[in-house]
């Protein structure tokens, strides 16, 4: 099950440091509860401030890059530390990413050893320019806003994906290896039934999830767009028809038939063929594909909305508002789009990257200006 909606706290990143991270050599940054806007040149270091927020509660970058890449030219090791708060309570995040080996993070001085750990620490919703791509792309990224949610909502899907991830590949390379039909049959029965379990979970999942996303997207985009548009979704996958929610009992099932059904298929291939790593989540705009059939305009808040629904469920699943990481979005928005985006985002502590202007509207508790490496606070 997901969590259930609780009384909805505010984390928080009082207090940043950074030591050999991207661009910066040395920085700390205290952030206020309310909106930071964050203003500099392009290649400064803006987008970097943002990314190093999101590693405190990813332990990855949000732009999907190694870890190797936010380490500084001629260092060794990139150190992250921060202070989180939540209500009266404060955490110390300190993490140390490394060019090569293993990275070390710690919280209030325990070893952390596995990302999903850092569990309820902090959350992030981040908004980028690339976010048309969750419209305009292919399944995959559908797929991985999805989990990226879940994930927040609950450790227990990040296990499953984890889990899942590694089996495919096990299984994926027992297929493409010799044949020996009878040694190979034996670990493909193990395989499968590790498929499925890790599979289904994270199917049931989505499932449950989707279920509540789909009516904040419709909200949010009618209050982005200004007019009525009714969004639909429908999670397809690859392998049986079309699911929904009322299914979830039914996905273990579906998916042994399945497996079963496509097993010549798969050795003739050498890949597995079923399983949530083939899924689509199809969204429509007014009955039509929003890929394929929406303008770039309606994509674009298409995509803001998911975002903003994003947000609104996992803040009223967990009971705690992620922080808002708004990095140049403004630039690509039409006025009227982006003093509806403004007018829709919801309180909580939130970070805004410009190389330009903001809408009027935008009334930031700080600004700072970052330049080569460097912040400096301004004037609000």
């Amino acid at each position: 099950m997901l969590a259930e909606a609780g009384s909805t706290t505010t984390s928080r990143v009082e207090q940043l440091w950074l030591q050999d991270f991207r661009c910066f050599g040395s920085v700390e940054v205290s952030f206020p509860a309310g909106l930071t806007v964050l203003y500099g040149d392009n290649g400064q270091g803006k987008t970097s401030l943002l990314e190093a927020v999101g590693w405190v509660a990813r332990a990855r970058s949000f732009r999907g890059v190694p870890d190797a890449a936010l380490v500084r030219r001629g260092a060794a090791a990139a150190v992250v530390r921060a202070e989180v708060g939540a209500g009266t309570r404060t955490r110390l995040f300190e993490a140390e990413i490394r060019g090569q080996g293993r990275n070390r993070i710690q919280v209030n001085r325990q070893a952390v050893a596995r990302r999903r750990d850092l569990y309820g620490l902090l959350r992030v919703t981040v908004f980028a320019p690339d976010d048309l791509e969750l419209v305009k792309g292919g399944p995959a990224g559908r797929r991985s806003y999805l989990d990226e949610l879940l994930s927040l909502v609950g450790a227990r899907y990040d296990a499953a994906a984890s889990d899942y991830e590694r089996v495919l590949r096990h299984r994926n390379a027992l297929l493409r290896g010799p044949r020996h039909d009878e040694l190979r049959g034996a670990s493909l029965a193990v395989f499968d039934e590790q498929l499925v379990r890790a599979g289904a979970e994270l199917v049931r999942g989505r499932l449950r999830l989707t279920a509540r996303l789909l009516p904040a997207v419709d909200a949010a985009y009618r209050a982005l767009a200004g007019h009525d548009a009714v969004i639909h979704a429908s999670y397809e996958p690859d392998w049986c028809e079309p699911l929904t929610a009322d299914d979830v009992d039914a996905v273990e099932d579906l998916m042994r038939a399945a497996l079963e059904r496509t097993a010549r298929a798969e050795a003739e291939r050498g890949v597995t063929l079923v399983g949530p790593h083939r899924d689509e989540w199809r969204i429509t705009i007014g009955g039509l594909d929003a890929r394929t059939q929406a303008s770039q305009g309606e994509q674009r808040t298409l995509a803001l909305a998911l975002r903003l629904a994003g947000h609104a469920v996992v803040a009223d699943l967990t009971g705690d508002a992620p922080v808002l990481l708004l990095d140049d979005v403004f630039s690509e928005l039409d006025h009227a789009r982006a003093e509806a985006l403004v007018r829709s985002l919801p309180a909580a502590q939130t970070l805004v990257t410009t190389a330009g202007s903001l809408p009027a509207t935008v009334t930031p508790q700080q600004a700072m200006r970052v330049a080569a490496g460097r912040v400096e606070t301004m004037e609000p």
